[in-house]
């Protein structure tokens, strides 16, 4: 069954599609910029490094790292 549509009608659809589609591209322009990714990877970092977890992590690895230089410089005296 094919339901006729009159110009107009057929107008504000196209207008809506239009107005959704951009709204759609601002929320992506906004998700994806660099500002914001920044920020977002700024703060998950800070996170991390303030948290239990990432300090154990950061003292393990920098332990492990001054122990190497030491052995290294042992090595080579």
């Amino acid at each position: 069954m094919h339901v006729n549509r009159d110009p107009e009608t057929i107008q504000r659809e196209i207008e809506h599609a239009r107005d959704a589609l951009g709204s759609t591209l601002d929320q992506l322009v906004e998700r994806t910029s660099p500002k914001r990714l920044a920020a977002v990877g700024k703060a998950s970092v800070r996170e991390f490094v303030t948290s239990t977890k990432g300090k154990i992590i950061i003292g393990g690895t920098a332990a492990a790292v001054t122990a190497l230089v030491v052995v290294n410089r042992l090595r080579n005296r």
